[in-house]
């Protein structure tokens, strides 16, 4: 084992004991709670109230198509905070307190959270789920695995939700798992899905008119981040390349110098940054190549602040495919106009990660 690997597997160890101990202190002074209690019955006015489902997830787009089926019959809370490598993501040992409150808890899965799930096994109490939503949606025949993902690593692409299908394949998953859990309320959970499901099929045909407008020589995409494996077959895109390493360091000299001479042959038009992993390496590319450098993409980073129209799923995918059309001479007009907001209904509130 790398040195980096033991002083990472050494962090874990002790961030883990840390929060193990303060869950045997937690459960000393009060039981974890499964249902929410308002402050009219907090106040002991003898008010009415609907009991809530706890449920914890990991990255921002699982939050908040979770967020779109719950609607206010859940307290949803994302552990993983906006515009952190979710990747390399480790959870707090206060993160362990939020987990041991779950009834359920969604995790994308296929290695992504992989510190995550260790908590969530060890810190979830007996009656609580975990459910992996991406050994639900693909079988291990369908994994990709890439420049960033190597299969001789074992950890296959984990960027499912990036399309469109596979991210409402998610949403039925959790409308099928808050009804088992909460029956009373399955109605509103379909109703939502329903609704969700109408607009993500359109945000489907949106996405594939508009990557139709793009020079067909042009559909190609070479990323930082490789997070487009299950993007661009649907929609008729080429993943040529990928900037960041398996192990998310810089790349090399070398692969630099490859990255520069495939570019240059292929006459690509463009090249995408992240918003999340802002590159230098990348722009020196982009320099040297002479193509277009656009680093706004994002795969699990909402865009706006929350309670905006664009902070939700469909923003950031809208926001993604609006920028690939215009860096790659397509028409973004008809992906701009899309509607981005949450299902009517279902705005409540979501708890951040601090």
């Amino acid at each position: 084992m790398s040195r980096a690997l033991q002083f990472r597997a050494l962090q874990f160890i002790v961030r883990f004991t840390i929060a193990t101990s303060f869950l045997v202190l937690l459960a000393g002074c009060t039981a974890a709670p499964s249902q929410s209690v308002s402050n009219a019955e907090a106040q002991g006015d003898g008010a009415a109230m609907e009991a809530k489902l706890n449920v914890v997830t990991t990255v921002s787009p699982l939050t908040n198509l979770i967020y779109n089926i719950g609607g206010a019959h859940i307290n949803l809370t994302g552990i993983v905070p906006e515009g952190t490598n979710s990747h390399t993501f480790e959870p707090a040992p206060s993160d362990a307190v939020k987990l041991a409150e779950a009834d359920l808890i969604f995790i994308n899965g296929l290695h992504l959270e992989q510190p995550t799930l260790q908590m969530a096994e060890a810190s979830k109490r007996d009656d609580a789920e975990i459910i992996m939503l991406g050994e639900q949606t693909i079988s291990p025949d369908e994994y990709v695995y890439d420049f960033s993902f190597p299969k001789a690593d074992g950890n296959p692409n984990p960027h499912l939700w990036l399309n469109p299908m596979y991210a409402l394949r998610y949403a039925e998953i959790a409308r099928d798992a808050l009804s088992a859990r909460d029956p009373a309320n399955a109605d509103d959970y379909s109703a939502n899905y329903d609704a969700l499901a109408e607009r993500i099929e359109a945000l489907d045909q949106t996405i594939t008119e508009t990557i139709a407008t793009i020079p067909e020589a042009n559909r190609r995409l070479l990323t930082y981040h490789d997070s487009w494996a299950y993007f661009a077959p649907r929609y008729g895109l080429t993943v040529i390349g990928a900037i960041q390493p398996s192990d998310f360091a810089e790349p090399s000299a070398r692969e630099v110098a490859d990255l520069i001479t495939q570019i240059r042959d292929e006459k690509v038009p463009a090249v995408f940054g992240s918003e999340v992993f802002p590159s230098t390496v990348l722009e020196q590319i982009a320099r040297e190549t002479g193509v277009t450098y656009v680093d706004q993409l994002r795969d699990d980073d909402l865009p706006g602040k929350p309670g905006e129209t664009q902070h939700s799923y469909i923003g950031m995918m809208v926001n993604d495919v609006q920028i690939m059309a215009e860096a790659l001479g397509g028409d973004a007009t008809q992906i701009a106009a899309f509607d981005t907001a949450n299902i009517p209904g279902t705005d409540q509130t979501v708890a951040q990660p601090q």
